[in-house]
């Protein structure tokens, strides 16, 4: 479960029985509550607002929305610790989010188990198996005797690797065809519609299944061993709404010629997809650098 699927869930249901909620209803508030960044939030009201569980007012202030008919519980209840209630998918995903924060400082960093699992508000077991399964995909390493290194996010080694993913990306494409099933192509292309992006719930799915439906191992294995923390990188960007909609109409395209099956095409739209990350990336790092 993403983080954001997470925080949207609970507070759906804190609003739905008329339990307690953060003591500031506005984005920084919320995100302070939860101990994450905005981006999960933002993306987790979005769908609360759509829901109208949430109004947003022109100040910035949220205000939670319960629905007429629905029971409020009489006792409301303390907001818990938001570490200790997320699931071990959620915690990994927070862990790597730092990591990738920690990264982009531009220099090498240890970081200690102890103020890490204090910060999330976990035990110091769960967030070591946390960092030996991350350091697995590249985004720390362990030093005997001296704990874990966060290596320096590099520019060279993600245009490296953006390279070496679109070779991988549409030749496991290609691999995919006898196996693509038209029920999860239109499953996807729902996912991406203008709606999804202006809510920044896009579908991006389409390059795990191209992956997995390869059956080719040594594809999977590059990136499980790869792709972590780019993986990570991206889900910590905060990306414009005109960013969002470009990935959307991206995809839209590689899928609308794989349900076509213009394999020709839609090779040529997913290297194209994969190479239009990389500016949109750089523009990120170079916002958190500067």
């Amino acid at each position: 479960m993403k983080i954001s699927t997470y925080i949207e869930q609970d507070l759906e249901a804190r609003i739905l029985a008329g339990a307690s909620l953060p003591e500031k209803l506005t984005l920084g508030g919320i995100a302070s509550s939860y101990g994450v960044s905005a981006t999960p939030v933002r993306r987790a009201i979005d769908a609360l607002i759509e829901k109208d569980l949430v109004q947003k007012h022109t100040n910035g202030r949220l205000e939670a929305r319960r629905p007429k008919g629905s029971k409020a519980s009489r006792k409301t209840r303390k907001l818990a610790a938001p570490g200790q209630l997320l699931s071990n998918e959620a915690l990994e995903h927070r862990v790597a989010e730092e990591l990738v924060r920690v990264g982009l400082s531009g220099r090498d960093e240890f970081i200690r188990e102890e103020s890490l699992a204090e910060r999330l508000d976990v035990g110091r077991t769960r967030v070591r198996e946390i960092l030996s399964r991350l350091a697995g995909g590249g985004l720390l390493e362990h030093m005997p005797r001296r704990g874990w290194q966060v290596p320096a996010f590099r520019m060279g080694d993600m245009e490296a690797y953006i390279d070496v993913r679109e070779t991988l990306e549409v030749k496991a494409l290609h691999l995919a065809r006898p196996r693509i099933d038209q029920g999860d192509i239109e499953r996807m292309l729902a996912g991406n519609t203008p709606k999804a992006a202006r809510t920044s719930r896009i579908d991006n799915d389409l390059h795990g299944y191209f992956i997995a439906r390869s059956e080719n191992r040594y594809i999977a294995s590059f990136f499980e061993a790869n792709g972590h923390f780019y993986r990570a990188l991206f889900d910590y960007a905060t990306l414009s709404s005109r960013a969002v909609a470009s990935m959307a109409e991206q995809h839209v395209l590689i899928l609308e010629n794989v349900k076509a099956r213009r394999w020709a095409r839609a090779r040529e739209a997913l290297a194209h997809h994969i190479r239009a990350q990389k500016p949109v990336m750089e523009s990120m790092i170079a916002a958190h650098q500067s």
